[in-house]
């Protein structure tokens, strides 16, 4: 069976996390270019991947993982020399899947809620991340004192929590605070961030020019 990743990517989607991380890792992967404009998410040959006809998703050793936060914990524990996650026995992965899973469960629905000024409810201990300014002052905690989540460890936590910083930043549903564009800036003069940066320049082109 080969090692190569399936990666279904549109550089215009929350698959730029995982593209990231997959430079990251530096694991052999092929792209499968998806055209959102075309709805290409929502055909057959996709809805066989990710019934839910949405990005990012790999294939790897015959299974398909969905979901960006899952695609970076799982690629950063498949590949364990790239060291973008504490050991089993570590006790610091507590901490670190604290924040992976803090970025799933809290910080994606409240930027969302947020982009889209949806009304906070009446009850918000029913929210998952139960109010935005909460949600905000605990994320800003989790990359203090820094520099990175797990302080001098860099991981696939901030792989994951950085690009929901940068997107928090970019539509304006995250206040830019100091702390989060001091963290942003350092993620991006990342060798890997480069990259796919690039690459994802000529993959637009590519998506434009079969458009």
């Amino acid at each position: 069976m080969s090692d190569e990743i399936v990666f279904y990517h549109n550089p215009m989607s929350r698959a730029r996390v995982v593209h990231l991380m997959l430079e990251e890792v530096g694991a052999p992967y092929r792209i499968e270019l998806v055209d959102l404009q075309k709805g290409e998410q929502k055909q057959p040959a996709f809805l066989s991947v990710n019934p839910m006809g949405k990005l990012p998703a790999i294939m790897h050793r015959g299974t398909v993982i969905t979901e960006t936060g899952a695609i970076c914990t799982y690629l950063a524990d498949a590949f364990p020399a790239a060291g973008l996650a504490p050991r089993l026995d570590e006790p610091v992965r507590g901490t670190y899947l604290r924040w992976m899973f803090f970025g799933a469960g809290c910080v994606d629905a409240a930027l969302i809620d947020r982009l889209l000024s949806r009304p906070a409810p009446e009850k918000t201990s029913a929210l998952g991340y139960g109010r935005f300014d909460d949600t905000v002052e605990t994320l800003e905690k989790a990359i203090t004192p820094g520099p990175y989540i797990l302080q001098q460890r860099f991981s696939a936590a901030d792989v994951y929590i950085g690009g929901q910083i940068g997107f928090g930043m970019m539509t304006k549903s995250l206040e830019p605070r100091p702390s989060f564009q001091r963290y942003v800036g350092l993620l991006t003069e990342r060798p890997a961030y480069k990259r796919v940066q690039q690459q994802n320049e000529q993959l637009l082109a590519r998506l434009k020019a079969t458009g």
